[in-house]
């Protein structure tokens, strides 16, 4: 699969700034033009909250990060991109103008996507010299944390563009779904369109509040289509018959005159100062950088929670991030092929995310253990005990475990794990975990851990292959002269 190596980003606001933050956190290069004077900073907070948002969202190793450079011309920006992404506003002259000099100056091969959320890509496309590589690339926001992009081709996108498009977006931890046929809006903002049309009208007609309506939204089908979308939340709902009882059942009410989905409200003085005056009493002073802040810790945790659903094996969103994951991890291992033999391999960094903290305000006792089993899986990787090795029925299982408890990570805290192993031999690998306060240095808590190599359909503990103890004996060798971690071998309650 052939990766995106520099991306250009032509315009930088809401959408613009998120297609920047998701490509550089996946250790692109950016190149990106936008004329308004804020452009740096409207960028620069958008990255921010993406920083964030990650170091909560997950623990494996982000490449580092891409290099950003603002450009002063369109020109510039595009130069040696292989894909360049169109976020200026939603007005086909102006898009079409844009993409047309884009176009003009890209790279032969490079793919040109487009951010509109309605605009046909057959007209996006029309004046366009090499107008097979233009298809719309419609995400949803923010762009860093939510993994959909629409990617629908025009009259004359060829079937390569789409292709290669949908191949390009899954290491950078994104999902391209191919819309068959162009349609004003597609598919993800036709049925917001809908909703949101019915919303305007029970606020008009005084039905309820901006506040209720969002609460029977996100206190019931919110939660359900989070996991679930539509058709599969009422396949459940019509039993064990399924969708065909549930449409019997439920479809003659779509005659019942219900709704007015297709009457358009007036969106007169009057109804735009009654909502903007009730959503204003609904943010009760919160600013737009703090809700983002919000939505993104709250957006985390439906997809920490959903990557551990379907007995661990990962549900929608969540299966992508575990995924997604696996790809940093496998590619961490890949690249961490040497070690400093005068100090305990660095394995692990992340931060204490709101998920990880209980009601002391502390990271709760079993997340310690889950960085510690990171870690221990870490250090897998880099002696050769990684997915392919397991697939193939041999593994180590971890069979003793001590945990110290030394010091208190809090909410926001940068933390790093080393570790140090003890002995090894042809069945048990010892070894020492320490996490550390990344910006002190202070160790804040300790693991110590045996693990037997298995044959795991055999189901008993075997010998490890020459090729996989030859890598574990060289750093346990090297780490035979480092002096002894404190608190090694002491059982539970054992005084110091």
């Amino acid at each position: 699969m052939t990766g995106i190596t520099k991306a250009a980003c032509i315009g930088g606001g809401v959408i613009g700034g998120g297609w920047i933050a998701r490509f550089l956190l996946a250790g692109i290069d950016v190149n990106v033009f936008d004329p308004h004077p804020e452009a740096s900073r409207i960028v620069g907070e958008v990255l921010a909250n993406a920083e964030k948002a990650y170091a909560m969202l997950t623990g494996a190793p982000l490449p580092p990060r891409g290099r950003l450079t603002f450009c002063k011309t369109l020109e510039e920006a595009v130069a040696g991109a292989d894909w360049i992404q169109e976020s200026v506003p939603e007005r086909l002259d102006l898009k079409r103008g844009v993409l047309t000099e884009i176009d003009a100056v890209a790279r032969p091969d490079a793919l040109i996507g487009s951010s509109t959320s309605g605009l046909l890509p057959t007209d996006l496309q029309r004046d366009m010299k090499h107008p097979e590589r233009l298809f719309v690339a419609h995400p949803y926001n923010p762009v860093y944390l939510l993994p959909l992009v629409e990617i629908v081709g025009g009259e004359k996108t060829s079937a390569a563009t789409i292709r290669a498009a949908m191949e390009r977006l899954v290491p950078i931890g994104m999902k391209g779904v191919h819309i068959a046929k162009e349609i004003e809006a597609f598919v993800g903002d036709r049925l917001l369109e809908a909703l949101w049309r019915e919303a305007l009208w029970l606020i008009h007609d005084d039905i309820c509040t901006v506040e209720t309506l969002d609460d029977v939204i996100r206190y019931s089908f919110g939660l359900r289509w989070a996991q679930m979308g539509l058709f599969q939340t009422y396949r459940i709902a019509g039993g064990e018959a399924g969708m065909r009882h549930f449409l019997a059942q439920f479809g003659p009410c779509l005659a019942w005159p219900w709704t007015k989905l297709t009457d358009v409200v007036d969106l007169d003085d009057a109804l735009i100062e009654k909502i903007g005056r009730q959503s204003d009493e609904q943010a009760t002073g919160l600013s737009i950088r703090e809700l983002e802040r919000i939505r993104d810790e709250n957006l985390v945790g439906i997809l920490q929670a959903l990557k551990g659903g379907h007995d661990g094996e990962g549900w929608g969103a969540g299966k992508l991030l575990k995924d997604f994951e696996q790809s940093l991890w496998a590619e961490a291992g890949r690249a961490n092929t040497s070690f400093d033999p005068l100090k305990p391999l660095r394995l692990v960094e992340t931060k204490v995310g709101p998920a990880w903290v209980d009601y002391n305000g502390h990271m709760t006792e079993h997340r310690y253990l889950q960085v510690f089993g990171d870690t221990s899986d870490a250090l897998l990787r880099l002696i050769g005990v990684d997915l392919a090795y397991v697939e193939a029925g041999r593994s180590y299982y971890t069979v003793e475990t001590h945990i110290r408890h030394l010091g208190e990570a809090k909410l926001g805290q940068a933390i790093h794990s080393t570790c140090q192993i003890l002995s090894v031999d042809e069945k048990r690998l010892h070894v020492f975990h320490t996490l550390h306060d990344t910006v002190t240095g202070e160790a804040l808590a300790t693991a110590e851990h045996m693990l037997l190599h298995v044959d795991s359909k055999a189901g008993k503990a075997t010998p490890a292959p020459a090729v996989i103890l030859d890598k574990v004996k060289s750093i346990a060798e090297a780490h035979a002269n480092l002096v002894s971690p404190e608190g090694v071998g002491r059982h539970v309650g054992q005084k110091r």
